[in-house]
This record gives C-alpha cells, sequence and structure tokens, in this order.
C-alpha cells in the first residue's frame, strides 16, 4: 500500500511515464497485470494551453486506468498552473511534473531534466502548479544534471517545501541519460531527508533488482519503466516476489504472443490500425527480444502495417521456439 496526498494506492509498483511507448493499450496491460500507479506520457503544457488537439489526446485512457496521473512538462510556473487546471477536465487522480527527461528536445528547452539546474525554478513550478489545483501533486527528477552537480536531495527537498506530496527518483544524472548504473544510494539520501512518499527508480527489471531498491533505498515505492517494455506481466512477478519470495506468474510463450496481440488490438481500437500498427513495431521487437532467431523477428517487426501481419509474425515465434523465458 502507498499513500500519497491522502490516496491510497493499492500497490506500490508504478509505470514510468515513458513518451511514446507507455500509451493506454500498455498502460491497460501493465494495469491488469497488477501495476498500482498508471501516469499518462508526458504532455507539454505550452502546447495544452494553445488547444493542441495531439496532445489533447494523450489524455484519453480507459476505465481501467485507475489511479492515474498526468504528466505535465514545461518551465513557466503561470503556463504549468494554467495547463494543470485544464488537464483536470480529465479528472486524472494526481498531477505529475516531469524534472527528469533527459531527452535534447526537451531538456534543451529549459524543461524536464533541464530544472535540476535551477532548483528555484522548479520550487516555483511545483508551487504554482499545487496551488491551481485539488488533486496531490508529485514530481519525477534526477540524480542531478552530471556527477558533478548532485542535488537530488536539495531538489526533493524544495519541491515538498513547496507542495509536492510525492517525488519519484530516477537515480541517475542527465549525463547518463539511461546507461546504467543506479545510484541507490542518493535516493536513500532523499527517503531520509523528505517525509513525503519518496519512489524509487531505475534499473528495476526484475522482482529481485524492485525488492533491491526498497531494501537499500527505504523508499515508499518504485517504479518501473524500460524494465517492462514486452513484459506487462513484470508488475505481477514483483508483486508476487514482494509478497511471497516467489514468483508464479510464468508466461507460456504462447501466452506472451497473445499478449502481444491484446495490446495491439487495444492499440487500434484507439488509435485505428494504421497509425496503431505503426507504432507497435517497437512493442513486438521488445516482445521478439533475446532467443534464437529473435533478431529476424525484430527486423521484420520493423515492417509491420496490419494486424494480420503481427498474427503471422507471433506464429512464426511460436514456430521458431526463439521467445526467452522471462
Amino acid at each position: 500500500m502507498l499513500t500519497v496526498g491522502g490516496r491510497e494506492i493499492a500497490c506500490p509498483v508504478s509505470l514510468a511515464p515513458m513518451a511514446g511507448v507507455a500509451d493506454s493499450a500498455f498502460r491497460q496491460l501493465c494495469k491488469e497485470f497488477g501495476c498500482g500507479l498508471l501516469t499518462s506520457e508526458m504532455v507539454s503544457a505550452k502546447a495544452l494551453t494553445m488547444s493542441d488537439r495531439k496532445t489533447k489526446d494523450l489524455l484519453r485512457r480507459a476505465p481501467i486506468e485507475t489511479p492515474f496521473a498526468i504528466q505535465l512538462f514545461g518551465d513557466d510556473p503561470e503556463i504549468m498552473a494554467r495547463a494543470a487546471q485544464l488537464v483536470m477536465a480529465w479528472k486524472p487522480d494526481f498531477i505529475d511534473i516531469n524534472m527528469g527527461c533527459p531527452a535534447p528536445k526537451i531538456a534543451g528547452n529549459g524543461s524536464g531534466s533541464s530544472l535540476m539546474k535551477n532548483p528555484p525554478l522548479a520550487a516555483a513550478i511545483v508551487g504554482a502548479v499545487a496551488a491551481a489545483v485539488e488533486v496531490p501533486v508529485t514530481v519525477k527528477i534526477r540524480k542531478g544534471w552530471d556527477e558533478h552537480s548532485v542535488n537530488a536531495v536539495e531538489v526533493a527537498l524544495l519541491c515538498q517545501e513547496a507542495g509536492a506530496a510525492a517525488v519519484a527518483v530516477h537515480g541517475k544524472t542527465r549525463e547518463q541519460m539511461y546507461a546504467p548504473p543506479v545510484d541507490r544510494t542518493v535516493i536513500r539520501q532523499v527517503k531520509e531527508a523528505l517525509s513525503v512518499p519518496v519512489i524509487g527508480n531505475g534499473e528495476i527489471d526484475s522482482p529481485q533488482a524492485a525488492a533491491q531498491m526498497f531494501a537499500e533505498t527505504g523508499c515508499d515505492g518504485v517504479m518501473v519503466g524500460r524494465g517492462a517494455l514486452g513484459r506487462p506481466w513484470l508488475f505481477a512477478q514483483i508483486g508476487e516476489y514482494l509478497q511471497t519470495g516467489e514468483v508464479r506468474t510464468c508466461p507460456t510463450p504462447r501466452q506472451k504472443m497473445a499478449c502481444l496481440l491484446r495490446q495491439a488490438e487495444l492499440a487500434i481500437a484507439h488509435k485505428g490500425e494504421k497509425r496503431a500498427m505503426a507504432e507497435m513495431r517497437k512493442h513486438a521487437a521488445w516482445y521478439f527480444k533475446g532467443g534464437r532467431g529473435a533478431s529476424k523477428l525484430r527486423a521484420k517487426a520493423g515492417t509491420l502495417t496490419t494486424y494480420q501481419a503481427l498474427e503471422e509474425m507471433t506464429k512464426e515465434a511460436l514456430d521458431l521456439g526463439c521467445l526467452e523465458e522471462n
């Protein structure tokens, strides 16, 4: 159980807000496998205030997607506050502020992880958003900008003082991007400094890694990102391991392929076949990762245009016996 801003989250394992990846179809599967908290793909506050249609499309979700946070990014407190008020029309349970995205087009414009270089502005944004909405406001930060400016504790404290109800810490610098290792020590330091819940993030790709994050940091929850790509059942495995020390959910190759097809069906229902299958190419490649002959299937996945082609590809994967056990 995780309680954020007085709101209870049954499972302390959440899905990271991965742009271009964690769409509604993928989030629904993660929820079905026991994910506690779901978050939208990151939404541009500026684009939202300009009524951009594509941006609003990121806010759509299915009834099963609850509790649900909408993540905003931007570098202007006033615009961020206005955007937070606008997204309340979609009835989120939380508003999350992105201070961790390392992508050049985000951080290069003063948003995302660039805010780690400007703690007063980071705090001002949190304060403005918290004052603008009635739901709890959370923040996702990094260890720091680089190894010469590790300031996660400072930024987290300022965010808490400004009204953040929880802080998720990705234990890597912006300079690292997504490369290992994850610094669990800095996450522990943030946990020891704050009174609000702290969520540990980084390199959680197995039930054991999740348990290690809890044990070494004392964090209140963990956030799973790329470790779940092509493996949404990881949430069930983590939940089982944390409760019993054992993993019972071990999907067969046929069950894995059924999961891939279901994700595609959910995506098609939301976006139409043409767009959905273009976006499913990378997901299919993740499902085919590892195993003998998988490289051939991943290459073919990059050409997907129809659901029928995906069905044929899953049959080929089963015939080849190339799906790894995990």
